[in-house]
């Protein structure tokens, strides 16, 4: 039998579902069996989804497999089993996994998956032909290690087989050996008429949950149906703490340490919260901020000393040092945050680092200092390079306190605010712009509300290759877990020392255990060393980040060794699995969350904006003289309105109409356009004229390379522009311009490869594979709709539109009762120029004179430049930023003509 690569690919949450398509022949493919098990031995817990399919038809069909799985999982195993045969994954290395691919896909054969990244889990695709009336097992395992937050571990089963399944199961087995001290199970799949189905056990070190639902059970729970079972399950414990020296388990020559003190005093914290107020935390993202605030500021302790900035441009504090958290000085403090308003740019650096000042100008004895940053953007004003802000950043807290960084969706550069909270001890935090996201922020808060101990250094005796051993800080509820290698296996003891500072003295703990002992004991066996390898990825993974050269690549080689060695499915590695009959390739790989994580913000992204009043009106008589050709030297006239001039060069005109000579008139008004001539052409006869009268021009803002200052240009009305060109990909966008009002655009089309083909008006879109077209309206219900290598997310006025590597965002703006698009580009393959107005990279510039007039030299050209106000379209937000108005030549490096299209 022929054999062919599948490119297993692996993203976004934890749903495990077999689909065939289309959605009528569902019950062609009967799911009879669908098991998850999942043992959890001392937090490390294993997941093995195995699902059995028979194909019903007489003839072979394509049967997908389709699950999710936590973000913090790595994928260890994938099977499937046909016709007695078994076909495993193999994990290599992700750059040769790639080249297998690239191979098959240069030899016509069929690659790529959808997929996509959801809050805590990956959504994991994969489909096999199987044969008329035969059968296929898909088996997937996974594996992580449950974190401690707020006094439990949490472990999260969500299923949606997409079909009631006779034979459905859901084990979970838990063991700790100190004993479980709590059992709890929630989520949508243990409510209403669920209830039943769940059953519960608990005696001393193990627990059990089980979750057998009938087939009638699975279609009335709440959000079931005629489709099954479509929810969660969490599963929360707790385990017994006897002693305050932690738990120390040692088997076959590795360990691990789990340390949460829980008999020691609270610390008063000093805590400053730096929050974004700029133009894009406008709308709900401001609103949830203050309540989420207002309730923080209710939990403080009144030993607790805390200050509140906020910035945008610029810095302001509620007061200049840090306050006692006493009732009148809370209530003052809330009485700000409820005054805090949204506009302007956005100084992170200067922000950040007027918190470092004012916890280090007012410090507190035997207390524990904090740092939380909330910015939902990227540095747009003062210091914008990133580099150049985290550097400052580490210089100015040198170690002493920790800073949180918590990112408002998904217009935040993720990695920035990650790396820079990572190399001062924090850790950084995403928070979703869902409808609570206030309690996002007060979870976080509260995870962090309860200092316990600082300063934590652990060692141990006999130890190798141990994972992180120095903490800044210990919370309360959290958990310190350490892993390592025993480098002699003829110790009697084993033994590990822990210092830490608590609130006014230095504590020690200290423990001992017989390894002999340990090693012989059944069910520790592996997952001490598995546990120890994953945790050394996570963390080198993270150390990575933050280095350079040969450090950097030692640390990355380190990690995909050992993410080999142990089958992991990590950013490093893939995983490759050879399946029958089909030619295609699919690979397994650890996501990103979405690359819309790189977005920018307000004055650092193309946009378009409406100029009516602030723009030139300008008349266009066209002489219809067939077969006229323009003069090679026409005459020109300067025209001056307000100490400002204006060019149309005679490149620009050709282009636009070729067959006409152009009498052209300017008349400005308010803000006009910056320094260029205007030229009037003279027709050698008279015809009947006709007017066309461009009253609103779209003005545009393009991002500006290490400046705060953005720079933007006008584009009459009614032109069909060329957006975005990617010929790699086969990737582009068009888009015209609406006739009038100086908007944005009345229609967008997309194209992607031979037969994809998108268009959007501002009344429907209307997606067609080159079979099959799906139509949606913009006031229906959130849409996702996915095809090989395409996917469509429909919801609050804005289609996300992922192809390939390209991602852009359409959005839909309402103004005056007229309604227009705007796109706005998330990710790009290509880091260079590629065609089109949305394919140009930031523009840089520098200030030649401000005296009487602004010139700025862009490109090794002097321009004379006004400040105008641009409104940034591409948020929903759509604030109102200042920006140089420049020539559109200028600022796009071409002429007019380049970038039109005579068709969408």
């Amino acid at each position: 039998m022929d054999r062919a690569l599948i490119w297993l690919s692996l993203v976004g949450f934890f749903l495990v579902s077999v689909t065939s398509e289309p959605k009528a022949k569902q019950r062609d493919v009967d799911i009879y069996s669908f098991h998850i098990n999942s043992t959890v031995t001392s937090r490390y817990a294993i997941t093995v989804i195995t699902s059995r399919v028979a194909n019903s038809l007489s003839k072979s069909q394509e049967v997908h497999f389709q699950v999710k799985i936590p973000k913090n999982a790595f994928i260890s195993k994938f099977r499937m089993t046909i016709e007695g045969k078994t076909y495993d994954g193999i994990v290599k290395q992700k750059e040769e996994a790639q080249q297998q691919y690239s191979q098959a896909v240069s030899r016509g054969q069929s690659a790529g998956l959808v997929s996509s990244v959801g809050r805590t889990l990956e959504d994991f695709k994969t489909s096999v032909t199987v044969a008329a009336l035969s059968k296929v097992t898909f088996e997937l395992t996974y594996e992580e290690l449950l974190k401690r937050r707020l006094g439990k571990y949490e472990l999260l089963i969500n299923a949606q087989p997409t079909q009631p399944v006779a034979d459905f199961k859901i084990d979970v087995y838990i063991h700790e050996s100190p004993g479980i001290s709590l059992l709890e199970v929630k989520g949508g799949l243990s409510t209403n008429e669920l209830t039943d189905a769940v059953t519960t056990t608990r005696s001393g070190p193990e627990a059990w949950v089980k979750f057998y639902p009938t087939r009638e059970q699975q279609k009335k729970c709440k959000g079931c149906g005629e489709n099954g079972l479509n929810g969660d399950m969490i599963i929360l414990y707790d385990v017994d703490r006897e002693k305050s020296k932690g738990e120390l388990r040692v088997s076959k020559g590795h360990f691990v340490h789990y340390f949460a003190p829980t008999d020691v005093q609270r610390i008063p914290k000093n805590v400053v919260f730096v929050i974004d107020r700029s133009g894009s935390m406008h709308g709900r993202k401001m609103e949830q901020t203050r309540v989420a605030m207002l309730r923080i500021l209710g939990d403080l302790s009144e030993n607790d000393h805390f200050g509140i900035i906020t910035f945008d441009g610029r810095v302001k504090t509620w007061k200049p040092e840090l306050l006692k958290a006493t009732q009148s000085n809370v209530e003052d403090a809330k009485k700000f945050v409820r005054q805090i308003t949204d506009g302007g740019s956005t100084d992170i650096n200067a922000a950040v680092l007027k918190g470092v000042e004012m916890i280090n100008r007012h410090p507190q004895e035997d207390s524990a200092s904090i740092l939380i940053l909330l910015t939902d953007g990227e540095p747009t004003t003062g210091v914008t390079n990133i580099g150049k802000i985290q550097d400052n950043v580490k210089k100015a807290i040198q170690g002493k306190f920790p800073l949180y960084c918590l990112g408002f969706g998904f217009d935040v550069s993720f990695e920035f605010l990650k790396k820079m909270a990572m190399e001062n001890d924090g850790v950084a935090r995403r928070i979703y712009e869902d409808s609570d996201a206030d309690q996002q922020l007060q979870g976080f808060y509260e995870e962090v509300a309860t200092p316990l101990l600082t300063d934590i250094h652990i060692t141990y005796t006999g130890a190798a290759n141990v994972t992180q051993t120095n903490f800044s800080q210990y919370y309360n509820g959290s958990e310190i877990v350490v892993a390592g290698l025993l480098t002699d296996n003829s110790l009697d003891l084993f033994t590990n020392e822990i210092t830490a500072t608590s609130i006014s003295k230095r504590m020690e703990y200290h423990d001992t255990v017989d390894p002999t002992i340990l090693s012989n004991l059944t069910g520790f066996e592996d997952f001490i060393e598995r546990l120890w390898a994953y945790l050394t990825v996570k963390q080198l993974l993270e150390k990575e980040l933050m280095l350079k050269g040969q450090e950097k690549e030692a640390v990355r080689k380190e990690a995909l060794d050992l993410s080999l060695k142990y089958n992991f499915v990590t950013p490093l590695t893939s995983m490759v699995v050879t399946k029958p009959q089909e030619e295609d390739i699919q690979v397994a790989h650890k996501p990103k969350e979405r690359k819309g994580e790189t977005r920018t913000k307000t004055s650092r992204r193309l946009s378009a904006s409406s100029t009516r009043s602030h723009s030139p009106a300008a008349t266009v008589q066209m002489r219809h003289r067939p077969g006229a050709v323009l003069p090679q030297r026409p005459t020109t006239r300067l025209s001056k309105a307000r100490g400002h001039q204006r060019r149309i060069k005679d490149k620009e005109l050709q282009g636009s109409l070729p067959h006409y000579s152009w009498t052209l008139s300017i008349s400005e008004h308010q803000d006009s356009l910056p320094d260029h001539n205007s030229r009037i052409f003279h027709p050698t006869h008279a015809p009947p004229t006709t007017t066309v009268r461009y009253a609103s021009p779209v003005r545009f803002l393009i991002q500006a390379q290490d400046q705060s200052e953005p720079l933007c240009y006008d584009i009459p009305a009614s032109q069909r522009l060329r957006l975005l060109q990617d010929p790699s990909s086969d990737f582009s966008m068009n888009g015209e311009l609406i006739e009038s009002g100086g908007t944005g655009f009345s229609q967008i089309t997309i194209f992607y490869k031979t037969d994809l083909h998108m268009r959007l008006s501002t009344s429907e879109i209307i997606f067609s594979d080159g079979q099959n077209a799906v139509k949606f309206l913009w006031n229906q219900e959130p849409t996702n709709h996915e095809t090989d290598s395409v996917s469509l997310i429909l919801r609050n006025k804005e289609m996300d539109v992922s192809m390939g590597n390209t991602r852009v965002v359409i959005l839909l703006h309402g103004q005056d009762g007229n309604s227009f698009l705007w796109p706005a580009v998330r990710q790009r393959p290509s880091k260079t120029t590629l065609p089109g107005l949305f394919g140009t990279l930031p523009v840089a510039y520098t200030t030649v004179t401000q005296s009487h007039s602004t010139i700025l030299k862009i490109q090794g050209q002097e321009v004379r430049v006004s400040w105008n106000m641009a409104t940034d379209y591409s948020i929903h937000s759509a604030p109102r930023v200042g920006c140089w108005l420049v020539p559109f030549q200028v600022a796009m490096q071409g002429e007019l003509s380049d970038f039109t299209v005579p068709s969408l």
